[in-house]
């Protein structure tokens, strides 16, 4: 065993030492090894070979005592952490202070010991002075222009700090980014390139770099031309022996980024037509300056009156220009600060901040007055005119979607008082509107578990004078409110959306209780039902939903009848044959509902694939006033026609004798058989089978009916 081996293996080397020594270095004459160790937070040499005490002057007891920091003392915290690391080997050219105070160039090499040896290194300090040390840096030196090269000519702009603030190296790719010469930006002028708004946040990054560790700021740099662009800068800590800490900084040109994001963003908020702030975008503003209990924040919400008729007449490019110049008037008219945003079609709202309501209303007259100067677009001059309605906040506001909400509905007033009008919401009103918003919401979870309810009314033949079919009547009974009427809950959906969902229901329901009472009456069931549409409703969907409600409950098409308005058929009669041919063809029976009241075309009812005329409740009661005029006509050009015909609302025997005299096929109201429930009616049915059974006159005629 050589002597080097025994004093390694001496009593005070512990076994961790040993190992630390065998992983770290191979121990030769030429090689100076010492074993850090942090022992209470304080790194020291914990061992060393004789080498290392004789080449830097110690005692090897008195060696074992020393700070790490006393022996590299160009190395700080930060930098001598970067020297002992745990991940790789580190090598480092430094000075070491010998014991006589003298420091010796050395290359320092630092192997960290693995687990579970703690945090322990194993140090070779190497004197410079020999042939191979110098051919070592040599080599270094080499590879330092080599990284000078590449980082010259690498895209990512670059700077390289080798002490303090003051730039050793820029590349061309940084001098190309602020359009300045490397000559004038080494030391601290690569500081004058920064924006003085983020220069002192880049000099605070850039002195914690400094102390250790990496940073990440974001600034802007202004070219020579005055231009700027977005940067984003990484700092990485550096450390230069014999020269002190650095950083090297990599810049990402983030500009164009910024300006795309930017662009996203406005047309995410802004409308492409006009450039006015969006629905988004002015739910946001409003938000933002929503302070419940406070007051002087005000909407005007504005509808152009007529607007379609310019589009249908005119053409969308006309209209679109229109639209281009009402936001370019509102732009011009409002104050600075208010906010002008396109709501959506011809609608736009202005916000305006600490106003009162006489100050909003006068607002809105000077917008009415700049939007009615003429305009002229495809030769026609035209002088807008818009519905207003007006909100100013109060401490009955909650939440800001309230207040944009209150003065849509005073639009709506105002539009419905007559066009060009200007309304503020009041308290009445406003109650009004939202008790009515309550009731939708009401309306809504009524229709989605099916709380809407069905009553049937009995229709009688006049010249079997018995009942052969049923009208279905969606009836609504309010938890709270008790019963609503058909005439407030229909017109309701109807606004709101939710008739569609209505309609979908009357009709599934009613087909299914028309198969609940063939399973239990057999022959006596009615042998049909009529279910009114609304005119929402009478479009290309309507055949698919009629055909599949038939289907889902096993239903022969001719055991159902769709009743429509007069006005709805009217409302657009082309697309309303074509919506009643496709019912005809599916085999559904149509009937006309409130004849004579909608002014319609008698022309154009001969082109109507209809099978009955239902003579309105109103003309019926005429009767007893002695003017049978109306429904003798009605009745009569439904004869001419070949079409039925029901009259409704018959309340007593000389209107019922009347009608029949007068040719009415089928007779329907509360004198003959009011409403009944589902399982009522089949019980009003089957009594009415059995009647018939023993006087054996023919089916279904009530025992109770003495109007026939």
């Amino acid at each position: 065993m050589s002597a080097r081996t025994r004093t390694v293996s001496e009593p005070h080397a512990s076994p961790e030492v040993v190992a630390a020594v065998f992983h770290g270095v191979t121990v030769s004459d030429a090689a100076a090894v010492l074993v850090v160790e942090q022992v209470g937070g304080v790194l020291r040499v914990g061992w060393s070979n004789e080498r290392a005490a004789t080449m830097l002057g110690y005692d090897p007891e008195d060696l074992r005592a020393v700070a790490v920091e006393q022996l590299l003392p160009s190395l700080g915290g930060g930098e001598l952490k970067l020297l002992l690391r745990r991940e790789r080997t580190v090598h480092m050219t430094l000075p070491v202070r010998c014991a006589s105070g003298a420091l010796l160039d050395c290359v320092v090499s630092a192997v960290p010991v693995p687990p579970p040896a703690g945090r322990r290194w194993t140090v070779r300090v190497t004197s410079t002075a020999n042939e191979t040390e110098r051919a070592l840096r040599a080599t270094a030196d080499a590879s330092e222009r080599r990284f000078a090269i590449l980082t010259e000519r690498s895209p990512v702009p670059t700077l390289l700090s080798e002490q303090g603030m003051r730039l050793a190296h820029v590349n061309d790719a940084f001098c190309a980014l602020v359009d300045l010469q490397a000559e004038q930006l080494l030391g601290t002028g690569w500081l004058d390139a920064v924006h003085p708004d983020d220069l002192e946040t880049v000099i605070e990054q850039a002195i914690a770099v400094l102390e250790g560790g990496d940073r990440t700021t974001q600034a802007r740099l202004v070219r020579q031309d005055g231009s700027e662009r977005s940067t984003v800068i990484r700092f990485a800590h550096v450390f230069t022996p014999s020269v002190g800490a650095g950083f090297i900084g990599t810049i990402e040109d983030i500009t164009d980024r910024l300006a795309f994001e930017a662009q996203l963003a406005h047309q995410a908020n802004h409308d492409p037509l006009t450039g006015l702030p969006n629905r988004t975008l002015l739910a946001e503003h409003v938000a933002e300056r929503f302070h419940p209990g406070a007051g002087g924040l005000a909407c005007i919400f504005l509808d152009l009156d007529n607007f379609k008729v310019v589009n249908d007449s005119l053409g969308h490019t006309v209209g679109d220009a229109l639209l281009v110049e009402v936001a370019d008037r509102l732009r011009s008219t409002v104050r600075p600060g208010d906010l002008v945003a396109r709501f959506g079609g011809d609608e736009f709202v202005v916000v305006c901040q600490q106003v009162t309501e006489d100050g909003a209303v006068a607002l809105a007259e000077r917008i009415g007055e700049a939007l009615h100067r003429p305009i002229t677009l495809a030769g026609v001059v035209l002088h807008p005119r818009a519905s207003v309605g007006i909100t100013v906040q109060t401490v009955e506001h909650a939440a800001a979607e309230e207040l944009i909400r209150d003065c849509d509905t005073a639009m709506y007033q105002a539009k419905a008082a007559g066009k060009g009008r200007i309304t503020v919401l009041d308290s009445e009103a406003r109650a009004q509107a939202r008790d009515k918003l309550r009731l939708v919401a009401d309306l809504r979870e009524a229709i989605d578990h099916r709380e809407i309810t069905l009553m049937y009314q009995p229709i009688f033949s006049t010249t079997e004078r018995s009942a052969v079919a049923v009208e279905s009547l969606a009836r609504w009974q309010h938890p709270e409110r008790g019963a609503i009427s058909p005439s407030t809950f229909v017109p309701l959906a109807e606004e709101s959306g939710l008739v569609s969902a209505l309609g979908l229901l009357v009709l599934d329901e009613t087909c299914r209780q028309l198969a609940e009472w063939d399973e239990r009456l057999g022959s006596a069931a009615p042998q049909r039902a009529n279910v009114n549409v609304s005119a929402l409703q009478l479009d290309a969907n309507l055949h698919g939903h009629v055909r599949s409600a038939l289907v889902r409950h096993g239903l022969q098409p001719c055991r159902l009848s769709i009743e429509i308005t007069e006005s709805a058929l009217m409302a657009d009669p082309a697309a309303a044959r074509a919506v009643l041919l496709q019912l005809r063809d599916l085999g559904v029976q149509v009937s006309i509902d409130d004849f004579g009241t909608g002014y319609s075309s008698l022309a154009y009812l001969r082109h109507l694939p209809v099978d009955c005329l239902k003579v309105d409740r109103s003309f019926v009661a005429e009767l007893a006033d002695g003017h049978p005029e109306i429904a003798t006509a009605v009745i009569a050009l439904a004869q001419s026609l070949g079409l039925e015909t029901v009259a409704e609302g018959v309340e007593t025997q000389q209107q019922a004798d009347e009608l029949a005299r007068l040719g009415a096929t089928h007779l329907q109201g509360f004198g003959l058989a009011a409403p009944l429930s589902g399982p009522d009616t089949a019980t009003w049915f089957a009594d009415a089978w059995c009647s018939d059974a023993k006087t054996a006159t023919g089916p279904v005629r009530h025992p109770d009916l003495e109007l026939m």
